[in-house]
């Protein structure tokens, strides 16, 4: 045990962080897996804590690996990996998984081990390795928008694409991710106001025409519709129906909540466990475990920053802003619809939801931060190293 901590680099306040919110998920996710075994027509929760657990322990082993590589090395691997996400998201696409009428593709099947696998989670953490690796290349220089469409813009919109007939949540918060970073990289606000209208001009194209050929292909819009009118007119829908055990369960919790294991709502608020596994958390722990939570987040959001000022490039800085923001990002939308400030999207609440995909790409966003932090504690080694023995640089010199 002390060779791993040994062998564990990187900034420490993120590890301690990334543990803690791991260790908060176990008895929330044990607890509204009950509803789950009791759907599923058994009885053993145990099996989906330690299904969890499982997920958890794979996720901590890939951050892990992923710190010990150079994070130099991703500029390279993002550009491999592209073409790779862009076949694997249309293999996704072209399944043609439909619940209720609507396109749910989302998933493949891993050959072999027979686990289902979010592919637009890889092309999340793959896309923003691409742009910080694209925007450090013409840091410095002249950029005109002609340029940039191409190597730019093309492979993003692609990912977009292929993602947006079956999740629009994730494909605006990825697309909102990118504006974000290119923005930070120093890319013109003139260019990005053209890709933002552009965006939303493609956008309501597919809306128009997925409501005029609603059999052409199988999509999600009026899912999505339904979803924003019941957020503002407060309809009697299923989003609706959500919201409204998700209230009743923050509003049950109090101050100092039911205690563990004690949820009523759980058995009533779909996707306990994964999408609303925050008002579960409110539920059984109060207004205390919500804002401890929340702060656990703002803390990741603050050394996610403190890295990236620390980063020795500035594909180091960028990378640690793009891959880092979009976890904390994702786990405000996902309590700001526990707490109906935001329509229902599907998002999970990362390391605290049950789910292997979202875990695992979590953890490996992770890493490339904590590789990015390790590089800069080996200079900084180096640097004490050499004050301690000045006859070092001789040497090297010699």
């Amino acid at each position: 045990m002390q060779t791993l901590f040994k062998n564990i680099k990187g900034d420490r306040l993120i590890w301690a962080i990334v543990a803690l919110l791991a260790i908060v998920s176990f008895l929330p996710v044990y607890s509204a897996a009950s509803n789950l075994a009791y759907k599923g027509g058994g009885s053993n929760t145990f099996a989906f804590f330690v299904k969890h657990f499982m997920h958890l322990f794979l996720g901590f082993a890939i951050m892990y690996g992923v710190h010990k590589i150079p994070y130099r090395y991703f500029k390279g691997l993002s550009l491999i990996m592209i073409p790779v996400v862009l076949v694997l998201l249309a293999i996704t696409m072209m399944q043609g998984t439909v619940i209720d009428g609507a396109n749910a593709s989302r998933w493949i099947q891993i050959p072999i081990v027979g686990m289902s696998f979010q592919t637009s989670t890889l092309a999340a953490v793959v896309l923003m390795v691409y742009v910080a690796r694209y925007m450090s290349k013409i840091k410095d220089k002249k950029i005109t928008f002609k340029e940039s469409v191409l190597p730019l813009w093309l492979p993003a919109f692609l990912v977009l694409a292929l993602i947006l007939p079956s999740n629009f949540s994730t494909t605006a918060i990825i697309f909102l991710m990118v504006i974000v970073l290119v923005f930070l990289g120093g890319y013109p606000l003139r260019y990005l106001a053209v890709i933002i209208g552009s965006g939303l001009l493609m956008l309501t194209m597919f809306i128009l025409v997925a409501k005029a050929f609603p059999d052409a292909m199988p999509n999600r819009v009026d899912t999505w519709m339904s979803r924003i009118e019941s957020f503002s007119n407060a309809e009697d829908t299923e989003a609706d129906y959500q919201i409204e055990k998700a209230k009743i369960a923050i509003a049950s919790g109090g101050i100092n909540g039911v205690g563990p294991g004690k949820s009523r709502q759980k058995n009533f608020l779909p996707q306990s466990s994964s999408d609303f596994i925050f008002a579960i958390i409110i539920e059984e722990y109060g207004l205390i475990g919500g804002l401890f939570v929340m702060v656990l987040y703002m803390w990741l959001l603050f050394r996610i920053v403190i890295a990236a000022q620390k980063a020795d490039t500035v594909f180091g800085k960028l990378l640690v802003l793009g891959v880092g923001l979009p976890i904390v990002f994702q786990a405000l939308i996902n309590m700001a619809v526990a707490v109906e400030l935001f329509p229902v999207t599907g998002q999970t609440l990362p390391l605290i939801s049950s789910g292997g995909t979202s875990i695992w790409m979590t953890c490996l966003a992770l890493g490339i931060i904590l590789s990015v932090s390790a590089k800069r504690e080996e200079i900084k080694e180096k640097e004490e190293n050499i004050e301690e023995n000045p006859l070092e640089i001789l040497s090297e010199t010699i």
